[in-house]
């Protein structure tokens, strides 16, 4: 049975090798698998869990190397499949470290990841997967919103649908528009998770505890507001935490929000109290935040909680 099933953006990182200069002076790039609902995959994969993803990739070299990566990283591609007319997305990003990391997205006029379909996977696994993960950057076009509305209500609210807010927006014509949809899809989710600016078009509110109040009087269960240098706030509508950041010395600070997600999971189907899932998700951010690429960086469980307890 597959336990986490995350669905949603897969494509190519290529990041540079040289730090503080600009894509037109990069003399050398590194390749990566990438894509948030990916990395989330392989994080969570990290600490031993079945996970698969559902996304779509080109008929390229580029769509054959994601797959096999998903597989060496223990991340099922059985839901992986191959799209007819798009090719596979490539991502270049520059890096200024400490907090400078633009993107630069190949995605045009679509990727395949955004002509994901209903049946491209079975209704028992949407159904019966003890944790399903997805972002708002699935919702920016068809087929694939309709493709997450659908199957979020076949999975009919089950605990542990996790939305991440994950708004980029790049990929909307405004942000109402992305309002529209994230809220539409907040009706599906017990779990929503993003940052001050994101819960800023979710909900209309910037302010972490009233983005949180906000989100649960949508319904979800567990209101997680990322606030940068200030850490992070969670509510439920009985517990109130906040954990503060972690000080580490960031190379690509890209990776860290998919980090965070799968020690999240991880947390969540653990059974853990929401102050130590907080406390490993933070852990594993700030571990990643100091590696220069994205996937391969995840940490297992080990190394995060040689983080937490200070052996690290």
């Amino acid at each position: 049975m597959t336990e986490i099933l995350s669905m949603g953006r897969l494509g190519v990182d290529l990041y540079p090798l040289q730090d503080g200069v600009g894509l037109g002076e990069v003399t050398s790039f590194g390749k990566y698998l990438g894509g948030s609902a990916a990395n989330v995959a392989v994080a969570a994969a990290r600490y031993g869990h079945t996970t698969a993803l559902l996304s779509r990739v080109g008929d390229d070299p580029f769509g054959e190397y994601l797959r096999g990566e998903l597989e060496r990283l223990s991340v099922s591609a059985r839901f992986v499949a191959t799209d007819p007319t798009y090719k596979t997305p490539i991502t270049f990003c520059e890096i200024f470290p400490p907090d400078d990391f633009p993107l630069y997205f190949y995605r045009e006029p679509s990727a395949p990841d955004l002509q994901i379909r209903t049946d491209d996977v079975d209704a028992d696994t949407v159904r019966d997967a003890a944790l399903l993960w997805f972002t708002a950057t699935g919702l920016s076009e068809e087929p694939s919103r309709t493709t997450h509305l659908d199957l979020l209500a076949l999975r009919g609210r089950r605990a542990h649908t996790v939305f991440d807010l994950d708004y980029r927006p790049m990929f909307w014509e405004s942000p109402g528009e992305a309002r529209t949809w994230v809220q539409r899809a907040l009706d599906g989710a017990t779990v929503a998770v993003g940052n001050r600016e994101e819960c800023e078009v979710a909900v209309g509110e910037i302010d972490p505890e009233r983005a949180a109040d906000a989100l649960l009087d949508r319904g979800v269960e567990l209101a997680i507001v990322k606030q940068g240098p200030r850490g992070v706030l969670a509510k439920t509508r009985s517990e109130r935490i906040e954990i503060p950041a972690r000080q580490v010395e960031v190379v690509n600070g890209l990776g860290a929000g998919d980090a965070f997600g799968g020690a999240l999971c991880h947390g969540l189907l653990a059974g853990w109290p929401l102050e130590k899932t907080l406390t490993y998700a933070n852990a594993a951010g700030g571990i990643v935040a100091g590696r220069r690429e994205c996937s391969t960086a995840m940490p297992t469980e080990r190394e995060v909680a040689e983080v937490v307890n200070g052996d690290a």
